[in-house]
């Protein structure tokens, strides 16, 4: 059985769960700004500036985000009732987490480099190589599965991923565990012994 945070720990990792994921929504709609930016304007020094600016700020601050909002999570998954793969709701969030961060690592840095070149070059007075009309799609996804995880966050739906006889609650819970319960009254009801009538 895993050690539950007390209350004080359980508000700070909370803190630095919303705060990470804050961040990463607010990375994310930098980077949509920057590329929306690029591929509107008709000024080539703004379009180069954009994509030279997505290389400098957006990869390794966002996967630091990710990374933050991962750990508080797991952390926070351990540490409480919800666990990592008790609830539904939990588990696609840490589902969409880890395959969001891997995405960072492994397709939107190449994608982000591959446009700051592109800037460059035309920067340089170059004919630049490649569109940055790629980079539209992970402006839209990022932010929606970052929606949907807050969404998640907020409502918990789904319930139990499996009910078990270890994950079932009792129909009636004795409050005092020295009390023993017993039957046979009118009602068929259980009581403790030595309750009032």
């Amino acid at each position: 059985m895993t050690r539950r945070l007390g209350a004080r720990a359980r508000k700070w990792y909370l803190v630095a769960h919303i705060v990470s994921g804050g961040a990463w929504i607010g990375i994310d709609a930098v980077l949509g700004i920057l590329v929306a930016t690029a591929l509107i304007s008709g000024d080539p020094a703004v379009v180069a500036t954009s994509l030279q600016a997505l290389e400098l700020f957006a990869v390794w601050p966002m996967l630091i985000a990710a990374l933050l909002t991962l750990g508080t999570g797991v952390v926070l998954g351990l540490g409480t009732k919800y666990g990592l793969v008790r609830y539904w709701w939990v588990a696609v969030k840490l589902a969409v987490n880890v395959v969001m961060a891997l995405l960072i690592l492994f397709a939107l840095r190449p994608g982000l480099y591959d446009a700051a070149g592109y800037g460059r070059q035309l920067a340089a007075g170059q004919t630049p190589q490649g569109d940055p009309a790629g980079l539209l799609y992970p402006v839209i996804v990022a932010p929606s599965l970052l929606l949907f995880a807050s969404v998640l966050s907020v409502f918990k739906p789904w319930g139990l991923i499996r009910k078990g006889k270890e994950t079932r609650e009792p129909a009636r819970r004795n409050d005092r565990p020295d009390q023993t319960l017993r039957t046979g009254r009118r009602g068929g009801g259980a009581e403790p012994v030595g309750a009032r009538r």
